[in-house]
């Protein structure tokens, strides 16, 4: 689990399987969002993801973090 969500980070949908790109984050009062978009539709939409903090690290519910820890 990452300690922080960056650009460029892929997450993997839990319910359709496809690949996220985060493309943009930003704080609302008290959250974080992330904007994501599916890998290899830059045309797409975006979908945007409240991030989640625990002790671990950060999450992005119903996503799984795909990359190796840096």
């Amino acid at each position: 689990m990452p300690r922080s969500i960056l650009l460029g980070q892929v997450w993997q949908n839990n319910a359709d399987g496809q690949n996220y790109l985060v493309t943009k984050t930003y704080q609302e009062v008290f959250t974080t969002v992330a904007v994501l978009r599916k890998v290899g539709d830059e045309a797409g939409g975006t979908v945007r993801v409240k991030v989640q903090k625990t002790a671990e690290g950060v999450t992005l519910p119903g996503y799984t973090f795909t990359q190796e820890e840096q």
